[in-house]
């Protein structure tokens, strides 16, 4: 028992191991299955070298790449045109765990670089990305395209928030988020749908494209509404007072009654006048000669 706890001790105080560092291995850039040797192309092939360090692997260059498929006398490693397996066995030929290759598209300046990044033990593409070749070359953009495909966690961008109004609500993608105290967010290289609600204020819906590595200011202007909510409840608009108005003299009810009064006694004296105007005529017994 003492010497089982002895070790243990002994275990516990020894460094931890630490993870064995990859190998990656930049295959040369091929333009229609050649290798490309251009300015343009050996400045990114110095980028995309100088890039695989900083998420933590040790790179085997693409001169070195060339050189043993050379003394392998596998010419057909040159052209693998994107296919893992043969990319996987150029691993293989240099000892590398990961292989970076890519083919470049394009013609002139409109250039574009595909690259993938394939696993050599399972011989399977794990990512893919893009890049546009541009007269002057930002190492940035060779450092964006490593890290998406070695440590695609990383490949991310800030959103600095401006609000002018307290007590908004963000919301990104559609999900509700909450700003640290410098008013910041962190969040995948892409196009995010910004949205910015207050009670008070119309929304502030954008667009926004996030950068690999940079800050991207959002300046939000909230636009308040003619009338908000808080004023309907405790601050009635309207407080006109009801005003009656007398009627016009001839609709006013001694009027329209006494007219009514005139008007009975008038068809009263009209009717009574008719009925005496009528003739006498001698009432009879009917079949008689005998009065009524």
């Amino acid at each position: 028992m003492l010497t089982r706890a002895l070790l243990v001790i002994c275990a516990l105080a020894l460094p931890a191991r630490a993870q064995p560092v990859k190998l990656v291995a930049l295959a040369p850039l091929a333009t229609l299955d050649a290798e490309d040797t251009s300015a343009p192309i050996k400045q990114l092939t110095a980028q995309l070298e100088a890039a695989v360090g900083t998420v933590g692997m040790r790179v085997i260059p693409a001169s070195t790449v060339a050189e043993a498929i050379k003394k392998a006398k596998k010419p057909q490693l040159r052209a693998c045109e994107g296919d893992p397996a043969c990319i996987a066995e150029l691993g293989k030929l240099v000892g590398a765990q990961l292989v970076i290759a890519g083919q470049v598209g394009g013609l002139g300046e409109s250039r574009i670089v595909y690259l993938s990044a394939t696993d050599v033990d399972t011989a399977k593409e794990l990512r893919s990305t893009t890049l546009a070749l541009s007269k002057q070359e930002d190492a940035m953009v060779a450092t964006a395209a490593v890290v998406r495909l070695l440590d695609p966690a990383r490949h991310r961008g800030t959103l600095h928030f401006a609000i002018d109004v307290t007590g908004t609500t963000v919301y990104v993608n559609g999900a509700r988020q909450r700003l640290d105290a410098k008013g910041e967010l962190s969040f995948d290289v892409g196009t995010q749908a910004i949205r910015v609600t207050h009670p008070e204020y119309r929304d502030f819906v954008r667009f926004i494209d996030v950068g690999f590595g940079k800050t991207t200011d959002v300046a939000v202007g909230m636009t308040q509404y003619p009338i908000v909510r808080r004023d309907v409840q405790g601050n009635p608009i309207n407080r006109d007072q009801p005003v009656y108005l007398d009627p016009p003299f001839y609709r006013r009810w001694y009027v329209v009654g006494g007219g009514a009064l005139l008007l009975g006694v008038v068809t009263a004296v009209i009717v009574s006048n008719l009925v005496n105007d009528l003739p006498k005529t001698p009432c009879r017994i009917v079949g008689t000669s005998d009065p009524c």
